[in-house]
């Protein structure tokens, strides 16, 4: 494992994909359980994407976590798909981890309800206490949630905004399998913004495979900005990311 310093991000590359997750996952499940050593209950922000397959893997296995006391969120939602569909990413995180769980309270962003009344709704949620954990990932295009650049705002007002996607965010969801072409993938979402994702006392992110290569080369060697909006994290006193040797050695 390679530790390298990022301004104030913490990088640490692993050999193998499989690696990294167990990595993550343990440092994530340490995490928890020295917050719960101080309150009762954490409130958690999850990405989801099979960029966090083998994390999620990791804390659905755990035996040493209490889910009974984890308040979680997720980061963005898609506009227009039916509540059944399994690309939701709701639906993503109660497959892959929520589902077999005791959880205190996993709040959805429900995309069917007006979309502003839900914005605010869960805006109001994300606002009544500080958010203890974040874990994401990047996208190809740099983003963080929907943050797509060049509309990503690291001053932004709101907590939760709505969204349109640009072609390389929709053709990514291709890439990983989520859909089987880019005219399936919706064109509007629900995002946390920048803000609420940072807000965070603590952030994981995790960031594996020869697709976020240019991705985690530009968040290596660009000067933090918008248009890159995953160098912010770079500025985050508690940040470290998580990688492996396929995404980083060839940037």
């Amino acid at each position: 494992m390679k530790q390298i310093q990022l301004d104030s991000l913490q990088m640490n590359v692993y050999e193998t994909r499989e690696l990294m997750g167990q990595a993550a996952g343990k440092a994530i499940e340490d995490t928890i359980n020295k917050i719960l050593l101080q309150k009762n209950n954490i409130r958690i922000i999850f990405a989801a994407a099979p960029s966090q397959n083998e994390v999620l893997a990791y804390l659905k296995n755990s035996k040493n976590i209490d889910w009974s006391k984890i308040t979680c969120f997720h980061m963005d939602e898609y506009i227009g798909l039916p509540i059944e569909n399994p690309a939701l990413f709701s639906n993503f995180l109660d497959k892959h981890l929520f589902d077999e769980l005791q959880l205190s309270t996993f709040y959805k962003i429900n995309s069917l309800n007006e979309i502003q009344d839900e914005i605010n709704r869960y805006e109001q949620l994300l606002r009544e206490a500080p958010i203890d954990i974040c874990i994401m990932g990047i996208g190809e295009n740099g983003h963080i949630a929907f943050n797509d650049p060049p509309f990503a705002k690291f001053d932004d007002m709101h907590f939760v905004k709505e969204i349109q996607l640009d072609n390389i965010s929709r053709q990514q969801q291709v890439n990983d399998g989520c859909f089987k072409s880019i005219q399936e993938v919706p064109t509007h979402a629900i995002t946390l913004t920048i803000p609420a994702l940072i807000s965070a006392e603590k952030i994981f992110c995790i960031v594996p495979g020869p697709t976020k290569t240019e991705a985690l080369y530009r968040l290596i060697e660009e000067e933090i900005n918008e248009n890159m909006p995953a160098t912010i994290l770079r500025k985050h006193v508690n940040a470290l990311l998580f990688t492996d040797e396929s995404c980083y050695q060839k940037g």
